[in-house]
């Protein structure tokens, strides 16, 4: 018989395209079959449908169905499927998300299975938090992460500039991006992609700046007057010529795939630690990172966060199957080294101990990452409330608009609080 993993990938801003491939394992037949839903890269994918692999050597009457999107698209298919009756038994979920989704009650709860068939006591007591909407648990850890500043080390050596570094400010940098692009070293370059449209940037600048995105209450935690200061010092960056001009940021669509890095127009971007590992798999030229700049009093911005999650389905026909592969895929040392690092840092001791002697050296930078910034890290901020996913598109559509001339960042700064909110209140 032959046991059948179907591997599907949707690529982001490619509505009708699909690109397919099928992997056959010579097995018996399965008597369960599951559906795992996931955004990501080709190097995710690659590395998920790996794991997939490994685990059906292990159990052979699983079978497991798994199916990508780029993120602009993903919450659109989860939310459809969803609403529809046909979610899949296992999600990969967004800290941003999981509280909207628990609280429809879409998602199981994996209390009644801890230190049962999932073993997850080592995480440490804010990585399994990390997963809690409510007190009870929704979403286990896939990895601990960050944001970053992904950089082409080979362009910053090339133009003599000295590259961003940790300490360096907000200033300092955009002074260090206008720079390089007056080099002229390479044709239609700049020192930065044009981030304000970038969600996790933007909180940065807020934390920095005493205020946040969201408030306990759910509210948002900012006024106009702090985003128009943020359009702003982006409407300077660009007319010093430090990112890229607006119909070439336009190009990227959210993914690593279409990122300012990856399309050779800037030698910046922003992205997520566990992002670099696949930002370097499709980038021929040497990448480093660095952590966000600061203000002049250095108030910390960033924190540590989950990288992303994995929930199971309420609707699930397969919940303790569904358990099994997530307990799997943090706890078992082949998992984890098929996976690498690419979702994050392992949350727990025992298997980042286990994969260490794997790791290449694009890993290894990653991981010292995150062990030279958690010291220097502000609290993991409060959960986003119902409606604040659509106000991460929201942003890169005003910012867009300010970028090309349409409004200037004095009225997207009120434009966007007053959708933001209204976001907030439809819920």
């Amino acid at each position: 018989m032959t046991l059948t993993i179907n591997r599907r990938t949707v690529l982001s801003g490619m509505a009708a395209a699909l690109a397919s491939s099928t992997i056959g394992i010579t097995r018996a037949s399965a008597a369960t079959t599951m559906r795992f839903l996931w955004w990501g890269s080709k190097e995710r994918n690659d590395r998920t449908f790996a794991a997939i692999k490994v685990y059906s050597e292990k159990a052979a009457d699983v079978a497991i169905e798994g199916e990508s999107f780029g993120w602009d698209n993903y919450w659109t298919r989860l939310a459809t499927q969803t609403a529809g009756g046909n979610a899949p038994d296992l999600i990969q979920m967004d800290y941003r998300y999981i509280f909207e989704y628990a609280r429809r009650g879409t998602l199981l709860d994996f209390t009644p299975y801890l230190d049962k068939s999932l073993h997850i006591a080592d995480f440490g007591e804010a990585n399994i938090n990390s997963g809690k909407v409510d007190g009870k648990l929704y979403g286990v850890n896939l990895g601990v992460n960050s944001s970053i500043m992904a950089l082409n080390t080979d362009a910053w050596a090339e133009s003599g500039v000295d590259q961003p570094h940790a300490g360096m400010t907000w200033e300092e940098f955009g002074d260090a991006c206008a720079k390089l692009t007056a080099t002229k070293k390479r044709r239609g370059f700049y020192g930065t992609q044009d981030g304000s449209g970038v969600e996790p940037t933007l909180e940065c600048w807020l934390r920095q700046h005493g205020k946040a995105l969201y408030g306990a209450d759910g509210s948002i935690g900012f006024e106009a007057a702090d985003i128009s200061g943020w359009f702003t010092f982006w409407a300077g960056l660009r007319d010093a010529g430090a990112c890229v001009p607006p119909d070439v940021q336009a190009l990227d669509h959210l993914s690593i795939e279409t990122s300012m890095l990856a399309l050779g127009k800037a030698a910046t971007a922003f992205a997520h630690s566990n992002q670099f590992i696949g930002h370097q798999a499709i980038n021929k030229e040497k990448l480093g990172l660095t952590s966000y700049p600061v203000t002049k009093d250095g108030k910390p911005g960033q924190y540590l966060k989950p990288s992303m999650l994995i929930s199971v389905s309420a609707a699930s026909q397969n919940k303790d199957a569904a358990v099994a592969f997530v307990d799997f895929l943090v706890q078992n040392p082949d998992a984890a080294k098929t996976l690498g690092v690419e979702r994050g840092v392992p949350a727990s001791a025992k298997i980042r101990e286990a994969m260490a002697p794997t790791l290449d050296a694009n890993a290894k930078l990653v991981v010292e990452y995150i062990a030279e910034l958690t010291p220097m890290v502000g609290a993991l901020p409060p959960p986003p409330p119902n409606g604040a996913g659509e106000n991460a598109f929201l942003l890169k559509k005003i910012a867009e608009e300010v970028a090309f001339g349409k409004t200037t960042p004095e009225e997207a700064g009120a434009k966007f609080v007053e959708q933001a909110a209204a976001n907030i209140k439809r819920g």
